[in-house]
């Protein structure tokens, strides 16, 4: 435990002096690359978003289809595609959101 606690000190001790040990870096995308970087994103983010919407509006039609024609097996393929598309839907917004917050701590309040 003191070994931690001697590295944690260590750690504090050396970004507390002037000059500070790490450069200030500020990365940053070329001005001529940041607006093809933004619509690239959002037309990735759009369409994977419509093909989830379609992905569930599909296993809806399954399930109901399935359902009314006794067909076990397509309403229960209708709900996996609903809880994939649900998934899918996430995991898109989560990860747009991500890479658009890093991207927006790159600019530096720009």
């Amino acid at each position: 435990m003191s070994q931690m606690l001697q590295t944690m000190h260590d750690v504090v001790t050396l970004a507390a002096d002037e000059p500070p040990v790490i450069p200030g870096f500020k990365p940053s995308l070329p001005g001529t690359l940041q607006t093809p970087t933004g619509k690239v994103l959002g037309w990735t983010a759009g369409i994977g978003l419509s093909l989830a919407v379609l992905g569930g509006l599909t296993g809806w039609a399954c399930v109901a289809i399935g359902h009314n024609t006794e067909r076990a097996q397509l309403a229960s393929r209708g709900k996996s595609a609903i809880l994939w598309s649900v998934i899918a839907a996430i995991g898109i917004g989560v990860t747009s959101g991500l890479v658009w917050g890093f991207y927006s701590m790159t600019q530096g309040g720009k």
